[in-house]
């Protein structure tokens, strides 16, 4: 029986503030397909609009996270000029970026190509030890697809991304957290309990409108000069100051007790 559009990608809330979305096309480990990208999407601007959730949890069901394009979409999109927009399902893979509440990726197995992307569009990433990473794209013929060269040179460096991205060698989780490029790497039996009780501390102790402003700034200010970015901050500064949530963070902390903050959508 072929994956229902609703379950292709699953949604979960399993701690209170946590949104779960899984990949789940686990017998092809969770290939992209334009269908399995329009419902994922779907879900990262619903869990946006919902007051409950205050930060996305990002894995893939079975072995793999995502190990990239479907070779089938691949094959059907050769000597088509827009076939990344239809294998990407029409949407731009930075729109993770602009989701105004932290996204984290559990890297649970292969991470390749296009699924690599995704989870390099995720704000933080945990990895499961012995999980294989390859950008693939120099193997297919391809190039530095979906904003990947803009991603990894600030991850890694400009030497590792060079590396990683002309070779389309397969690396490790362990390598990969060496480079800079995930935060951490955890025994693969540990990694979802890990991954889902960080994701649990940011939402029961920290203002959700404190993490829109502050993901906001950090890929605003990649483009910008030192001195506009402090300026900017600055007027950010002000406006934190007039919001409820600072008062409620100071209260909360003199009192000893957890932080009341107000929800946050787009």
């Amino acid at each position: 029986m072929g994956t229902s559009n609703n379950d292709i990608v699953l949604f979960d809330m399993p701690a209170p503030g946590v949104a779960l979305v899984t990949l789940n096309r686990p017998d092809r480990l969770n290939a992209w397909n334009g269908e399995l990208a329009a419902r994922y999407f779907t879900l990262l601007d619903e869990c946006a609009e919902r007051d409950d959730v205050r930060v996305i949890v990002v894995t893939g069901a079975g072995k793999g996270f995502c190990a990239g394009a479907d070779m089938d979409t691949l094959q059907s999109i050769g000597g088509s000029s827009d076939g990344a927009e239809s294998a990407a399902g029409g949407q731009l893979q930075s729109h993770t970026t602009t989701i105004p509440k932290p996204v984290i990726a559990a890297v649970n197995g292969a991470c390749a190509g296009i699924g690599m992307v995704q989870a390099l569009m995720c704000d933080i990433r945990f990895a499961a030890a012995g999980a294989k990473f390859t950008t693939a794209f120099s193997r297919r013929g391809l190039i530095a697809e979906y904003g990947m060269s803009w991603l990894l040179p600030r991850l890694v460096g400009t030497a590792n991304a060079m590396d990683v991205l002309l070779s389309g060698r397969v690396f490790l989780a362990e390598e990969a957290h060496a480079m800079g490029m995930v935060n951490g790497v955890v025994p693969a039996d540990k990694l979802m309990e890990h991954t889902l009780a960080y994701a649990a501390e940011l939402a029961a102790n920290v203002s959700p409108t404190s993490m829109k402003v502050m993901k906001e700034q950090l890929y605003a200010d990649l483009s910008q000069s030192l001195e506009a970015a402090e300026q900017r901050a600055l007027t950010l500064m002000k406006e934190s100051l007039m919001r409820s949530d600072f008062k409620e963070g100071v209260a909360s902390f003199l009192e000893k007790r957890p932080p009341n903050f107000a929800p946050v959508t787009r």
